[in-house]
């Protein structure tokens, strides 16, 4: 098998700057026969959508003129629905936290393209982040030209930089999303040796900042969380399989840290964070998980019912959630097949940040700096 190593990157970035605010959401529902029972519109989205807002939110958003029932605004909570009513909640524009919005392209065929993704940015939309997102400046640069649109195949926690792959055709998506799952698949609780074999055909390294390392293998399951709706990921004994394997790159005794090489198989949310964490290191600056692969102390039945924003809706936890920034994890390479030629390699290496290298990478870049100039 031939192998492609990408040549140095191109400098060539896209992106927009962000508007002061975006554009708000809309939210679609049609009252169902089993809806029956909640009579009213305030009955209806202070059940379904409790953990959006309390109820004294909901009765804001409605007096505010945000519900609309089969087109018409309403403004009085106790307004009666009927099966098959037709009702938009309008979310107000909102500031979202500032985010970077360049992205370097390091790698790009008719396939694909590989980006260089900034700590700080989301990929997909959620809480806070509904424009300010990686997907958004996809949509906004390549959404004019009709051959290609892509999208992501797969995710970087907010807070992690690097190597993030799009896909840029339906047949691409579906490959590359296979390669993903099939890497996944192979974790289970067998041999070790043997799941972290190099039959897989896509392979994943990262670096990370953390302390004294060693191979793990830690399942990784879902708990109740405040200000997470589908649940808090972390090292769980009946969660889902997850394997990493870590190689220390090098100690820093004046800083008790060390710089490690993270290989993954299975693609778990978080698992990177929650594995080092686990083992009794987690990485440098990480806000939320600690020793074990657990969060912080948080009660989960203490929610303040009138902390609620403007528009009604809970207002940003005091805790710490999955997305905030601090840490130091790279997604360095990836390789994978061509997905044209199967028995071509494609090797992608996003650029280290500072804090990552090895004091001799930062020498040999050092160096190569001096040349230039």
């Amino acid at each position: 098998m031939s192998t492609t190593t990408t040549p140095p990157p191109r400098q060539k970035c896209i992106g927009l700057p962000w508007p002061e605010l975006n554009d708000g959401l809309a939210y679609k529902d049609v009252v169902s026969s089993s809806d029956s029972e909640l009579r009213t519109v305030l009955d209806f989205y202070s059940t379904k959508y409790k953990s959006s807002a309390p109820l004294l939110g909901w009765v804001q958003r409605i007096q505010n003129g945000q519900i609309q029932i089969d087109g018409e605004v309403v403004k009085d909570p106790t307004t009666l629905l009927r099966s098959g009513s037709k009702l938009v909640y309008h979310r107000l524009p909102w500031k979202e936290p500032d985010t970077p919005y360049s992205l370097e392209i390091l790698y790009e065929d008719d396939d694909m393209i590989a980006l260089n993704k900034p700590s700080g940015l989301q990929v997909l939309p959620g809480g806070l982040f509904q424009q300010r997102t990686l997907l958004t400046q996809l949509q906004w640069c390549f959404g004019n030209k009709e051959a290609s649109h892509p999208v992501p195949v797969h995710r970087l926690g907010r807070g992690t930089s690097g190597i993030l792959l799009c896909a840029k055709t339906k047949l691409a998506k579906t490959k590359l999303a296979a390669y993903f799952a099939e890497g996944t698949s192979l974790v289970g609780f067998g041999n070790l040796d043997q799941e972290c074999g190099t039959g897989r055909k896509i392979s994943k390294i990262y670096r990370a900042l953390a302390d004294g390392i060693v191979a793990i293998k830690q399942p990784i399951g879902v708990v109740r969380y405040p200000g997470v709706a589908k649940g808090l990921y972390v090292a769980s004994p009946e969660g889902k399989p997850a394997l990493s394997k870590v190689a220390v790159l090098e100690r820093d005794m004046q800083r008790n840290c060390t710089l490690v090489k993270v290989e993954i198989q299975s693609g778990r949310p978080h698992q990177i964070r929650i594995h080092l964490a686990y083992m009794g290191h987690p990485l440098v600056g990480d806000p939320l998980y600690v020793a074990g692969g657990q969060p912080k102390c948080f009660d989960p039945n203490v929610v303040d019912a009138a902390a609620f924003a403007q528009d009604g809706g809970y207002r940003r936890p005091n805790q710490a959630v999955p997305g905030d920034c601090g840490y130091h994890l790279h997604a360095h390479q990836v390789e994978l097949p061509n997905l044209l030629n199967p028995s071509k390699v494609v090797k992608v290496a996003a650029p280290l940040p500072p804090i990552l290298q090895t004091r001799s990478e930062a020498e040999e870049e050092a160096l190569y700096s001096c040349k230039l100039s």
